[in-house]
């Protein structure tokens, strides 16, 4: 028994050291990305129903740190902009799947090839289902037509402020649960399985891409969490192309993301959303193990099952640090959960109920809880996931401002 706690910890220190590095360059530009891309543009090349607003979609979805969930609000804050199905499915199915941070990680642990060939993949089925979105469902999106108001510009020096907090506070706090998760597993199941597991089972590539593909579809798990998962699935037999279709469909689809996407931009995106996903892994997983070289996906079999000196100090600096931004995102969970029980036995003289929808996961839950106490006089909010019922306290409560925010979050407001 202590043996396997032993190689577990091993395993667990092995990969977080190996990712910390290039995560936390993909923190950064991720916040690069959030404080200096204008939202007016976003809106300005999304917001026709064209072809062009497909591919732009895409090309903007790819860089973008977004997973399934956090990905539903900005998708539907384009749209409810004015962007068409088309564009916002594009956008939906490709931002997901990878972004600055799980390419650099990719790159960290599968190699290059990895990386750039999931990129692509994202963008090549981000433009398809945008464009299928566009002929099946022709329903146009007339938008909102009243002008929001302008933001403050804002300085140099508040960008780059906002650069760090983004990225290795707001961005990290979201992801923080799932990647940790994504470690976890993927410890396990290097401790657990023996090696070559998945080579003695004797499946096909197509098989093993099926049953990959159907516990996928399911499940939650963020985009650079996936990637040691992934990793350590290869090292124990699983086909390259097997691997990335859980690296394409694992981040991309869970029940949640799509029962909120049939509510909001219709059945028929829903259903092309999710057949553009499963197609593309399997597509994209067969050119892998039948038409690329193999020696290209090689790095994943030798360089995660070994240990490499080369550049170690390096790496273990930014292992401490990013430790250290970890426990410090969890401390402030602590902080936030306590002083919500302490609000919780106080008494308010107003106390309202709303619905919200457009929520997806628990990171929704928490996103409007967070900025709803933000506004001027709010003490409490308390939000039911599944019914969307949102109970705020607080004094002299202004339904404007709740309502207001919670537009300007990408949820809609009754």
């Amino acid at each position: 028994m202590m043996s396997y706690i032993t190689k577990f910890i091993s395993e667990f220190l092995r990969l977080f050291n190996e990712m910390s590095l290039y995560l936390m360059i993909g923190f950064f530009f991720a916040g690069l990305l959030h404080n200096f891309l204008k939202k007016e543009s976003v809106v300005k090349y999304l917001g026709k129903n064209s072809k062009k607003s497909v591919i732009n979609a895409a090309l903007l979805g790819v860089p973008l740190p977004l997973c399934s969930c956090g990905v539903i609000p900005t998708g539907l804050s384009l749209y409810k902009q004015g962007a068409s199905k088309g564009a916002t499915n594009s956008f939906l199915i490709s931002t997901p799947q990878t972004g600055i941070d799980s390419f650099l990680a990719t790159f960290s642990l599968m190699g290059f090839p990895f990386a750039i060939f999931r990129a692509i993949a994202a963008f090549v089925t981000g433009i398809f289902g945008g464009a299928v979105t566009e002929i099946v469902d022709k329903e146009k999106n007339e938008g909102h037509t009243q002008v929001e108001e302008e933001e403050t510009p804002k300085s140099l020096k508040e960008k780059v402020v906002g650069t760090f907090r983004f990225g290795f506070i707001e961005f990290l706090a979201d992801i923080s649960k799932w990647l940790i998760i994504g470690l976890i597993l993927a410890a396990l199941i290097s401790t657990i399985l023996p090696d070559n597991f998945f080579g003695e089972l004797s499946f096909s590539p197509l098989a093993n891409m099926l049953i990959v593909l159907l516990a996928s579809i399911p499940l939650y798990v963020c985009a650079t969490g996936s990637v040691p998962i992934a990793a350590v699935l290869i090292m124990k037999g699983l086909t390259p192309g097997a691997a990335f279709v859980f690296l394409m469909a694992g981040p991309a689809t869970n029940i949640a993301t799509m029962v909120v996407l049939s509510k909001t931009i219709g059945k028929k995106a829903t259903v092309v959303y999710l057949l553009s996903i499963t197609l593309g892994a399997i597509l994209f997983g067969l050119t892998i193990d039948y038409l690329l070289p193999a020696q290209w996906f090689t790095f994943a079999m030798t360089h995660v099952g070994h240990h490499h000196e080369t550049g170690s100090i390096v790496k273990i600096l930014f292992s401490v640090v990013f430790a250290a931004l970890l426990l410090r995102v969890y401390l402030m969970k602590a902080i936030h959960y306590f002083k919500q029980r302490a609000k919780a036995n106080q008494s308010y003289n107003n106390s309202c109920e709303y619905t919200i929808s457009g929520m997806g996961c628990n990171k929704c839950k928490t996103k409007v809880e967070t900025n709803l106490q933000e506004i001027e006089g709010v003490g409490l909010v308390e939000v039911d996931l599944k019914t969307g019922k949102t109970v705020v306290k607080g004094t002299n409560l202004s339904t404007e401002k709740i309502e207001q925010k919670i537009a300007d979050l990408g949820y809609k407001f009754k």
